[in-house]
Parts: C-alpha cells; sequence; structure tokens
C-alpha cells in the first residue's frame, strides 16, 4: 500500500488548485478522478457561457484569457483547465474513482480506487475531499423518465433540429436550454411548476431573450405544471394549482430539474451530513470535517444546494488556503470567504 500525506479526490477546478498548492508546498500528494479532469463542466452544453468573469474562475494565479474579452464558455475553460495541469506538470489519475475512504485506528485514511476494473488501494495522513455538488440528476420519479428519448442534459442542441422538444423546468438549465433549442430550428416547449419565471434565479442575459420568445409566441410556456407521466410521443402534465391534466406531443424530454450531490463517499468516511441538502460538517476556519484530518474543499462543501446557489467556483479558491494553512500549521482567520450569489443551473 502506498502511501502519501495526502489524497485529493477530484480534479475539478478547486481539486486542481489543491493540487498546485500542494505541489508548490512540498507536500506529497495524490490526486484522482473519476472521469476526466473538469469533468461536471465537460457535460455542459457546447458553448455554453460561464456566469462569473474570467479573473473570478481563474485558479492558481494563471491569468484566464478568452477569445472575445468576455465571459468564458465551455470550451475555452476546459482548456484552460487543461493548460494548467500541463503548466505545473501535475499528475492526476483520471478514470479512477475512488470507492472508499475509511479513516484508520491512530490515524491516517486507507482509500481505495478501481482501475480498469481492478481495485487498488492506498493510504495517506490526509484526505481532501473536492468532489464537488452535481453528480447525478435529480429525478421526478414518474413512469416513463427512462425512455432513450429522455435526457437530464441538453447536450448538442443541433441534434434536436426540426424536433419537438418539451423542456421541463424554470431555471437557467431550462432556459437556456429552450434558447438555444428555439434558434438552431427545434420547436421548444416550457413546462414549469411555477407561476411564471423568477429573474433572481436566471442569469441576466437570459431574461429578455426568453421573455420575448414567449411574448411573441415562438415558445409556448406551460407554467404551473408538472410532468405525471412520459410516453414516446407525448407527455402529460399535471397541473399544480388543481387546474386540468393536459397532454402536450413531444418527439424528446428535457427534465432540467437539477442535480444532487452522491454522499456516498462523506458516508462511508464518517462525515456528519446535515439538513435537507446533506451538508457535510465541516470547520469554515480549516475546512476539516468531523473527521480529523478529512477536508472538503469547493462546491462539494455545501451539500446538495436547495436553496439557491451561494457555493460556486469563485467563492471556493478560499478553502485551498484554508486546507494548506491547516496542514503548515499557519493561521487562517483572514482567509474570509467572498460572498456572492449566483441564480440556479
Amino acid at each position: 500500500m502506498q502511501h502519501s500525506d495526502v489524497i485529493v479526490i477530484g480534479a475539478g477546478p478547486i481539486g486542481i488548485e489543491m493540487a498546485v498548492a500542494l505541489k508548490g508546498a512540498g507536500i506529497s500528494y495524490r490526486h484522482f478522478e473519476a472521469a476526466a479532469i473538469g469533468a461536471t463542466i465537460a457535460w455542459y452544453a457546447p458553448q455554453t457561457h460561464f456566469f462569473s468573469s474570467p479573473e473570478r474562475i481563474a485558479i492558481a494565479g494563471v491569468p484566464l484569457q478568452t477569445q472575445d474579452q468576455s465571459k468564458a464558455t465551455r470550451e475555452e475553460y476546459l482548456l484552460y483547465l487543461r493548460n494548467v495541469v500541463l503548466q505545473f506538470g501535475l499528475e492526476i489519475a483520471t478514470y479512477e474513482p475512488v470507492t472508499r475512504v475509511t479513516p484508520r485506528e491512530g490515524g491516517g485514511f486507507a482509500v481505495t480506487t478501481v482501475r480498469r476494473g481492478r481495485q487498488h488501494h492506498w493510504s495517506a495522513d490526509r484526505v481532501v475531499l473536492a468532489i464537488g455538488d452535481m453528480h447525478q440528476p435529480r429525478r421526478l420519479g414518474i413512469a416513463g423518465e427512462d425512455l432513450p428519448h429522455v435526457s437530464h442534459y441538453l447536450g448538442e442542441p443541433h441534434r434536436y433540429f426540426g424536433r419537438r422538444v418539451l423542456v421541463v423546468g424554470g431555471k437557467n438549465s431550462a432556459v437556456e436550454a429552450v434558447i438555444r433549442l428555439q434558434r438552431v430550428g427545434a420547436s421548444p416547449i416550457l413546462s414549469y411548476r411555477g407561476e411564471d419565471l423568477d429573474p433572481e434565479r436566471i442569469k441576466f442575459w437570459l431574461m429578455p431573450d426568453i421573455r420575448a420568445l414567449i411574448r411573441d409566441r415562438r415558445v409556448p410556456f406551460l407554467p404551473s405544471t408538472v410532468p405525471s407521466e412520459i410516453l414516446p410521443d407525448r407527455v402529460r402534465l399535471a397541473s399544480t394549482t388543481g387546474g386540468d391534466e393536459q397532454t402536450v406531443a413531444a418527439d424528446d424530454v428535457l427534465l432540467m430539474t437539477g442535480y444532487t450531490q452522491d454522499p456516498t463517499l462523506f458516508e462511508q468516511a464518517g462525515i456528519v451530513l446535515e439538513g435537507p441538502g446533506k451538508k457535510p460538517r465541516h470547520d469554515e476556519a480549516t475546512m476539516e470535517t468531523n473527521v480529523p484530518g478529512l477536508f472538503v474543499a469547493g462546491t462539494g462543501a455545501a451539500g446538495t444546494q436547495l436553496a439557491g446557489v451561494k457555493a460556486f467556483i469563485e467563492t471556493s479558491h478560499v478553502h485551498v488556503d484554508r486546507i494548506l494553512a491547516t496542514i503548515t500549521g499557519q493561521p487562517t482567520a483572514d482567509l474570509a470567504t467572498p460572498t456572492y450569489e449566483l441564480p440556479e443551473s
């Protein structure tokens, strides 16, 4: 069993930034990622723009430049992450998911990974969980949700050209999907459980576009509705206000209803999870959980964000500083968390 001072789990932006900090401090570490680096960002639809400005999502002191000096696209940010990894010579074991983190008697941790179907075992004095908070779609639990024409991700808009697409949801992901589908030549319909779209929960540059599409009747809007059953060529919608059920013809269905965190590693390691979002208990000053030596970093520290997105890349840079300061015995009192709030995805 090979030993390191630290094992970092997750190679999103904050996991990568943590690795840069550890390497710069001369601390031995291993770094594991279940998929490719930046995996959550990789499943964004092509050319999706970040809400945050480039300087706020830049990591490890490396400036983020964009082609047109505007907010970074999915593609630009993935390129940026790859370049940061190359620039610092980081070694990341991608496509090697961690399946178990076990505290050991007397201190330290045993970590199990799977690579090419075989288990591998590692040990470390400390573990940093930078696993993010959007691992799986928030399911509706209705009949037909697993049919092949149903998805929780937009993906490439071109494949919906000429098709009727029911989009379910009323926040960023749903609204952006509707706008892009309409522009690519699809026929989207928007179903939302609320009575109206909330501008506080939608990127400000999307609101004029979606309002115009609905106003001009280029996109049918079905407020106060929720899917009750998905069939191969149509969807049954129930009313949230006691109205009649209606049926909508659809070739494809996009359930843009949000995403949840997988808390399995937290639970296995003995981290206390708090509230309906299962936020891992931790000391905000150090990012250390109730399990000594086990830290959380990035949006994973927030659990599943149910009441508005308040933790994201730009508020998580300080986690790296706090963890490194704790490991090296430096003071952390002056490391305050930036306070911003973005619309939900």
